[in-house]
C-alpha cells in the first residue's frame, strides 16, 4: 500500500470515496481528472484511489486540488471490459476493482465508484459486501432526466440481472422509493411497472402477477402505485420510479443515450447549414447550451447497486472527467444521506404480502 501524500486530520472530517480508477476505457487520466474537479467544487470529500500506484502517483501530484484529500493504494491488476464476472471474482483479488469495494466492506469509505466491467463489478460487490437480508436479486438504478420536479426519475432494474420475477420486481418498488425518498425528499414517491401498455390485461403473466403484488404493498411501503406505464414515461411526470427487469431496462438506457446524442448531432448540424442558421445560433447560445447541458447523458452518469450491505456507483464505461466527477457526486449525497443505513431498514421493515416463493438466484445477467 502506497500514499501520494499524508492526509491530514481534517480529511477524516470529510466523506471518502473509494475509486477504482483504472476500469474505464478512457484510462486512469479521466478518473483523476473527475475526482479533481469534484475536490475543486466540493471542500467535504475525499478519495482513496486504487489502482497502479506507478501511473496514478505523476497524475495526482499535476492536482492541486487533491493535496492532501486523495490516497492512492496500489493494486496492479485490471478487470478488463471483456472479462467474465466469474472470472474476474477467480482472478481478481489484486485488481483495483476488488480493493475499492474491499474500502467499504472494511468502513474505510462511504461508497465504491467504478467505471469498470458492470457484470464482474455486481458479482464482485455481491461477494464482498453480500446483500441485504430478504433481498433476492440486487438491481441498478438509473437516472432518467424528466419533466418531474426533482428532473429526474428513477429506473431500476438497469441492467443488473435481466432476470426479474414478480417478487423480484416488488422489491424493486421497495429499493425504488427509498432512493426516491432519501435522494429526492419525496414523502411519497409514485410507482410505474414498465408494460407494453397501461391496460391491466396486457403483458406477461409476471408482469400482472407484480402489478398485484406492488400494488398490496403500496400502503405498507408508503408509495402510490400508478399501475402499468408506457416507455413514454420514462421522462415523463406520470410517476417517479420506473420497474422493469434488467434487459428491458438497459436497453431502454442505451436506447435513451443513443437518441439524445443523435438529438446534439442534429441540432448543431441544423444551425451549421446555412449562414443565416449559424447567425440564429448565436442568438440562441444561452439556452442552447441549457439545452445540452439537460440532455447531456455524462450528467445524470452512475447507476447505483440497490439491495447490498455497501453502496455501490456504477460510472459508464466510456465516461470521461466530466460523467466521473458526476457519479463522485451522486455517490456524495448518497453517502452524507446516510442511504444504505436507510435503505437497509426499509426492506427489512417492509412485509411482502406473498412470502411463501423462491427464486433461483445463481445466475447474474452481464450487460454492458
Amino acid at each position: 500500500m502506497s500514499s501520494s501524500t499524508d492526509p491530514s486530520k481534517a480529511q477524516n472530517a470529510r466523506v471518502l470515496i473509494s475509486v477504482d480508477a483504472m476500469g474505464g476505457d478512457l484510462g486512469p487520466a479521466a478518473v483523476v481528472a473527475g475526482i479533481s474537479y469534484s475536490a475543486k467544487i466540493n471542500p467535504d470529500i475525499g478519495f482513496i484511489l486504487h489502482g497502479d500506484a506507478d501511473q496514478l502517483k505523476p497524475l495526482v501530484a499535476k492536482r492541486k486540488t487533491l493535496t492532501g484529500r486523495c490516497e492512492i493504494r496500489d493494486a496492479k491488476d485490471v478487470i478488463q471490459m471483456e472479462d467474465k464476472p466469474s472470472q474476474a471474482i477467480r482472478n481478481g483479488k489484486n485488481s483495483s476493482m476488488w480493493s475499492a469495494i474491499e474500502c467499504v466492506r472494511n468502513g474505510e469509505a462511504s461508497v465504491c465508484v467504478s467505471c469498470g466491467n458492470t457484470g464482474a463489478l455486481l458479482l464482485m460487490s455481491v461477494v464482498r459486501l453480500r446483500k441485504l437480508p430478504g433481498i433476492y436479486r440486487p438491481a441498478i438504478a438509473v437516472l432518467w432526466p424528466s419533466a418531474n420536479p426533482q428532473g429526474f426519475n428513477i429506473m431500476l432494474d438497469g441492467g443488473a440481472d435481466i432476470r426479474a420475477d414478480a417478487k423480484d420486481l416488488m422489491q424493486y418498488a421497495l429499493m425504488g422509493t427509498s432512493y426516491a425518498r432519501n435522494g429526492f425528499g419525496l414523502d411519497k414517491p409514485r410507482v410505474g411497472l414498465l408494460n407494453v401498455g397501461t391496460e391491466e390485461h396486457k403483458g406477461r403473466a409476471e408482469l400482472k402477477e407484480a402489478h398485484d403484488l406492488i400494488a398490496s404493498n403500496a400502503r405498507i411501503g408508503d408509495f402510490e402505485f400508478i399501475g402499468f406505464v408506457e416507455g413514454r414515461d420514462l421522462p415523463g411526470t406520470v410517476c417517479d420510479v420506473i420497474v422493469t427487469d434488467g434487459f428491458t431496462g438497459n436497453v431502454a438506457l442505451k436506447t435513451g443515450e443513443g437518441t439524445a446524442k443523435m438529438i446534439s448531432e442534429l441540432l448543431r448540424d441544423a444551425f451549421a447549414y446555412t449562414p443565416l442558421s449559424r447567425l440564429a445560433s448565436l442568438l440562441a447560445l444561452t439556452s442552447l447550451r441549457r439545452l445540452r447541458k439537460r440532455i447531456d447523458p455524462r450528467r445524470a452518469n452512475g447507476g447505483v447497486f440497490l439491495g447490498l450491505n455497501g453502496t455501490v456507483v456504477k460510472s459508464h464505461g466510456a465516461a470521461d472527467a466530466t460523467g466521473v466527477s458526476a457519479a463522485v457526486k451522486l455517490a456524495f449525497d448518497l453517502a452524507q444521506k446516510g442511504f444504505s443505513e436507510k435503505l437497509a431498514a426499509r426492506v427489512a421493515s417492509a412485509s411482502l404480502t406473498e412470502q411463501d416463493g423462491t427464486t433461483d438466484d445463481s445466475d447474474n445477467g452481464d450487460p454492458e
